[in-house]
This record gives structure tokens, C-alpha cells and sequence, in this order.
């Protein structure tokens, strides 16, 4: 294990994310909101102890193998996670403990949207636009890594798109390739975000608002900056736009990239996952609306129709935007759009959640397995659609799904034993595993009254489920260390 060469990688990485700190301080300057110190303070400490890691390694160039690979990607998102959280330390108002500001950093970079924040609209503008823009690069750092890297590290279920993604995926090294292709996907990112910014703030919001939200919304994030969030606004044509951004950026960016480099939108046609994702969209929206529709819950149809397109989008994408307490809706609906969150977005995209293809393939397994018990002799293999799939993939998705299972066992229990209530653990695992954001019980509009302990859980539950389960897990078995 080349632990230097890390070292320097990751002093590289935390300069860079440094330089994140002087945009909420510029805010602060235009607004004069007085809360541009703890960023100052942020970006000199990021600064320090990242040349202090990188200064004394800068000559290290070895060549990193799918080891150093795993250890870098979780160390990525530990340690840049510990430094998002130094502004919030730092900060006067609010006085944040450092549970609540650790739980606020990773919750705005792995975009999962949980807050411990209340009062939100009366937070200095920095801090607004911190948590917004955090959930940003937080996006994108997701999307550099599924695309371009965890096919390389041959993490369950991605090798999927080992044809269709572009980038040495068969190499066991980082190479210009890859660069090449995070920077594609950089353009699609940037380029999706400032439409849904000029759209947002076309249908009636400030400009401010209109670049927090984009941020947000093309991250597939949550946050807002009311504590009504979408809701704050009152406008279906608001609540339309971020649909269609959440529906956009749910779909695999391999397939944004595929369809931009082609200049032929049936890409998106012939892809499987991408079919299931509209179908379960498309599903989810249908019963929301009949049963609210049933129960009279709203005015008229048009509201009722934007509310349960809005609701069903958000919670099935794990953006968590609300319109309305969706945790009030009557009969299954609050517990059927928590376990829409399981499925998530497609594989590849800034969406959390197992991924569309998983629970796709495991749909087809048990079709499979089914058809073996009336013709044992029967050789059945499992198509994505035209191409059929090696066993090994297949095999891959049940371990991720029993290892996801685990988790999301040992997390929820763990969380009764800190003394929640069965609903409020459960959605709270769901929330954050899925990198969801809003949860049932006590955790339905925010996390601030739970105990520290819990918040710690839940931190790692985020961890868990924006590093796919594997990647994280691989480092605590002795095989990895020992290789």
C-alpha cells in the first residue's frame, strides 16, 4: 500500500477543496451578513494542513492500483467531510455542536439533505449558500466516481456499463482517459445547472434563491433555503421545473454523455434502466394522486396533481424536496414514497438509493428462479435488454443487496438503542442509507432533536450509502490489507 503517494493525493485534494471556502465569503461580502470570518478561517486551515500533507510527499508518484484506489475514494469523502464541517464549527450564529455541524457538512456533501437546522431563512446568506453549494460538488464528486472511477475499481453492479462508459474500465490504473471523461461530465453538470438556475429564476425566484436551488436540485440534494423548502414558494410552475431537473439529473450521466457525443437522443431510448426509471416514475405519481384524489385531500385536481407528481419525483429520486408534510398523507403513502427512496435514481447519476438497475436485475433473477422451478432442466439467462448478463454480475447485485441489507439492519437497531421510536429509526436509516433527507416521526422535518449518538450513526449511514455499500465494507476485511 503506497501510503504516501495517498497522502499526497489527499493533501492535494483538501488544498483544492479549499478554494470552496472563498465563494460563501464573497456572498457574505455582497450581503454584508457578517458571516464571511468562519470560511476565512475554513479556507486557511484547509490550506495549511493540505500543503503540510502534500509538501513533504510531492515527489511521490507511484503507481496506484484498485487497492489504493478504494482507500482514496472513502478517505475522499471522510476527510473532505471533516473540513466541509470547519465554517459550521467555526460559526457564531448558529451555535452548532460539533455532532450537529459534522452531521449538516456530510449531509450537504453526500447530498442527502437531512438538516439539524431550524429558522433557516434567517441564517446569513454565506451559510445559505455554503450548504447549497456543498451539495454541488458533493454531486459531482458522485458523479466522477460512479462513471469514472468505480467501474475501474469493478464495484458491484457498474460493471454493468462496462461497454457503454467511457474510460480505461478495464485498466487498474488512473489514466488521462479518465480525466478526459470527468471533465465531459463536468460540462454536461455545469451546463444542466445553469438551465435549471435561468429556469428557476424565469418562473419568478430571486436570483439568490435561483442558484441555491439549482445547486440543490441538479445534485439531486435537498436542501433549501426556507424551512418550507419548495413549499415556501407556492408555485406548481417551480415545482414543474424541479421535476424535470430531479427526473434529469436521476438518469445515468453516461447516458447524458453517450447522447450529447452521439447527438442522438435514442440512447436514451434504448436503455433499459431508463425505461424501468419512467415506469416507476410514472407508477409512483398514479397512486399518490388516486388515493389523495380518493381522500379529497386538496383543493381541486390540479393541486392534487402537482402535489403528488412533486412528492413521488422528490422522494423516489431521494432529492426530498417538500411541497407539503407528506408524512400527514393518508393511508400507505408516507411509508410507500420512504420505500420508493430504496430504488433511487439509475446507476451513474447523482440519485441515491440501491440504483434502478439493481432492483431491476433482481426482479429479473426472481423471474429466472420461478421459471427454473417449472423447467429445472431449462438453461434461462438474464438480459439487460438485447445483451445477456454473465452470472458474476448478477451475483455482484445479490451481495450488494444482502450487504445493503446488513447495514441498514445494524444501523436501525443501533439507532432503537440510543432510544428512538421503531418508525422514526427505521425512516431515519432509510433517509440517510438512501441519502434521502426527510424521514417519519421525529425526523420528519428535521434532525435537531435527536441525541448526538444518533446523529454519529446516521452520519455513517450517509457514508455507507453514497459510497455503494462495497466500497466502504472492502476496507474492513483482512483480505484487503493483506493483498
Amino acid at each position: 500500500m503506497q501510503f504516501r503517494t495517498i497522502i499526497k493525493i489527499l493533501g492535494q485534494l483538501v488544498a483544492l477543496f479549499s478554494i470552496t471556502m472563498v465563494p460563501p465569503a464573497l456572498v457574505s461580502l455582497i450581503y454584508k451578513d457578517g458571516g464571511g470570518v468562519p470560511f476565512v478561517l475554513a479556507f486557511i486551515f484547509s490550506v495549511v494542513i493540505g500543503m503540510m500533507a502534500y509538501y513533504p510527499n510531492r515527489h511521490e508518484n507511484g503507481d496506484l492500483k484498485a487497492r489504493e484506489g478504494f482507500l482514496i475514494v472513502v478517505l475522499f469523502w471522510l476527510v473532505l467531510g471533516a473540513f466541509a464541517s470547519l465554517p459550521l464549527i467555526f460559526l457564531q450564529e448558529p451555535n452548532l455542536s460539533l455532532a450537529d455541524a459534522v452531521f449538516e457538512a456530510f449531509s450537504g456533501l453526500t447530498t442527502t439533505g437531512a438538516t439539524v437546522l431550524t429558522g433557516i431563512e434567517y441564517l446569513p446568506k454565506s451559510v445559505l449558500f455554503y450548504r447549497q453549494q456543498l451539495q454541488w460538488f458533493g454531486g459531482m464528486g458522485i458523479i466522477v466516481l460512479a462513471v469514472a472511477i468505480l467501474p475501474m475499481l469493478g464495484v458491484g453492479g457498474m460493471q454493468l456499463y462496462r461497454a457503454e462508459i467511457p474510460g480505461p474500465v478495464k485498466d487498474s490504473k488512473m489514466t488521462p482517459r479518465i480525466a478526459d471523461t470527468a471533465k465531459h461530465l463536468w460540462y454536461i453538470y455545469v451546463s444542466l445547472t445553469i438551465a435549471c438556475m435561468l429556469a428557476y429564476w424565469a418562473a419568478g425566484m430571486e436570483w439568490f434563491d435561483a442558484i441555491c436551488h439549482a445547486f440543490s436540485t441538479v445534485a439531486i440534494g435537498g436542501f433549501s433555503t426556507y424551512d418550507a423548502s419548495m413549499g415556501h414558494f407556492d408555485s406548481p410552475v417551480i415545482n414543474f421545473i424541479c421535476v424535470f431537473f430531479l427526473i434529469i439529473a436521476a438518469v445515468n450521466f453516461s447516458l447524458h454523455y453517450a447522447a450529447v457525443a452521439s447527438r442522438n437522443i435514442q440512447v436514451y431510448i434504448r436503455d433499459p434502466e431508463f425505461k424501468v426509471f419512467l415506469c416507476i416514475q410514472l407508477a409512483l405519481v398514479v397512486i399518490c394522486f388516486t388515493v389523495l384524489s380518493s381522500n379529497e385531500i386538496f383543493a381541486n385536481g390540479d393541486e392534487t396533481l402537482d402535489q403528488a407528481l412533486f412528492q413521488a419525483v422528490s422522494m423516489s429520486t431521494t432529492a426530498g424536496f417538500a411541497t407539503d408534510n407528506f408524512s400527514t398523507w393518508p393511508l400507505f403513502l408516507p411509508i410507500l414514497l420512504i420505500f420508493s427512496s430504496f430504488i433511487g435514481g439509475c446507476a451513474g447519476s447523482t440519485g441515491g438509493g440501491m440504483k434502478v438497475v439493481r432492483v431491476f436485475l433482481l426482479y429479473l433473477q426472481g423471474v429466472r428462479e420461478l421459471n427454473r422451478l417449472v423447467h429445472p432442466r431449462a438453461i434461462y439467462s438474464i438480459k439487460l435488454g438485447r445483451k445477456a448478463l454473465p452470472d458474476k454480475v448478477v451475483e455482484a447485485v445479490w451481495g450488494f443487496f444482502s450487504a445493503y441489507a446488513l447495514v441498514f439492519i445494524i444501523i436501525m437497531l443501533a439507532l432503537m438503542g440510543t432510544g428512538m421510536d421503531n418508525i422514526t429509526a427505521f425512516s431515519a436509516t432509510a433517509a440517510c442509507l438512501n441519502n434521502l433527507g426527510p424521514g417519519l416521526g421525529d425526523v420528519a422535518s428535521h434532525y435537531g432533536a435527536i441525541t448526538d449518538g444518533a446523529k454519529w450513526l446516521l452520519t455513517i449511514a450517509m457514508v455507507f450509502g453514497r459510497l455503494e455499500i462495497f466500497t466502504l465494507l472492502v476496507l474492513f476485511t483482512p483480505t484487503f490489507w493483506r493483498g
